[in-house]
């Protein structure tokens, strides 16, 4: 493959709703390990990413060898607004998973709703710790990609780890929805029911009237006087560990 055509295989990659492209060690480390379909991975020094990949990595530092390719720096600063600094970048097939699918999986473990969020960083690091606290799923509405290589960044690449996907409206399905707003009851342990959509507002306009009503329950996390909100994907750990350390 020439030069040019891996810059544009990568340019095109990044407006593909079926890839992901992986910048850096974390995002493709993580893809590798919960069995990312990868399609190309190139890196401008090979002999650094193995050192990198035995010491950050070593479950899968022998496929990592196998699959990189090397390139030159000058090209691989092409793939890439702001090329990733450990020196590897990858394209990898999305995993498939509708909303309707993640929504109605049995599983007695939340689904975590999104609402239009705004900051593809927040996206990633609430999909970091829904993958952590072994959430069902994260979904979101609005026109963010949940996908976008920022996010994946932010999510060190644990976009793989649990279903991730978007809306453009939320299904019917069996789940209890569970809004978290300023204004509901105090989280406390037994707050989060079994099997339900936690649902977080954008970080500017909070929660929806819509999900509001379409809400059996609503939840604050309690403050101290003086501070008035969290950021999104704190709001998201807050919540999701409350129902976590709930099942001990």
């Amino acid at each position: 493959m020439s030069h040019q055509t891996l810059v544009e295989r990568f340019r095109r990659a990044r407006g593909d709703q079926a890839l992901a492209v992986l910048e850096g060690i974390h995002p493709l480390k993580h893809a590798i390990r919960f069995g990312a379909e990868l399609i190309e991975v190139v890196a401008s020094n090979t002999e650094e990413l193995s050192r990198l990949g035995a010491e950050l990595a070593p479950d899968i530092a022998y496929p990592l060898d196998k699959l990189v390719s090397a390139i030159s720096a000058e090209v691989f600063e092409q793939l890439a607004p702001i090329a990733p600094p450990t020196g590897v970048i990858a394209i990898a097939k999305r995993p498939t998973a509708s909303p309707a699918e993640v929504l109605n999986d049995p599983s007695p473990a939340p689904v975590v709703l999104l609402e239009n969020p705004r900051n593809l960083l927040n996206i990633g690091a609430a999909v970091r710790v829904s993958a952590a606290a072994g959430a069902a799923g994260l979904v979101t509405t609005g026109l963010q990609d949940p996908w976008n290589p920022a996010a994946l960044i932010a999510s060190a690449g644990l976009h793989f780890a649990i279903p991730v996907t978007r809306t453009a409206a939320i299904p019917d399905c069996g789940r209890r929805v569970v809004v978290v707003d300023p204004r509901g009851e105090p989280l406390r342990p037994g707050s989060i029911p079994a099997h339900a959509i936690l649902a977080f507002g954008s970080e500017r306009g909070g929660i929806s009237q819509e999900l509001i009503a379409a809400a059996e329950h609503r939840v604050s996390i309690p403050m101290n006087a003086g501070v008035s909100s969290l950021n999104l994907a704190t709001a998201v750990a807050v919540v999701l560990y409350t129902w976590r350390f709930d099942r001990k």
